[in-house]
């Protein structure tokens, strides 16, 4: 399974997100150079490799590689019990 690091670094082609020494998973995504427009297509791409539903509610609580990856697991955990 793809990771939200992965998907980061497919979407944007910069490995800054892989190394969780340079983006922390509490890193704002917006402040680490995320637009508007990346999150969407990193949610299309969470909704498409991963099959977790993203919601435009959902988009609002999420604001760092650590919430996306919390949500994805507890999804998971939750569709698949």
């Amino acid at each position: 399974m793809a990771t939200i690091r992965e998907l980061l670094v497919e979407l944007t082609g910069t490995a800054e997100f892989a190394d969780a020494g340079e983006v922390g998973d509490g890193i704002d995504l917006a402040a680490s150079g995320i637009d508007s427009g990346d999150l969407v297509r990193l949610v299309l791409l969470v909704e498409q490799r991963l099959g977790v539903e993203i919601t435009a509610d959902d988009m609002e609580e999420l604001h760092s590689i650590g919430d996306y990856e919390r949500f994805v697991t507890e999804r998971s955990t939750a569709g698949g019990a």
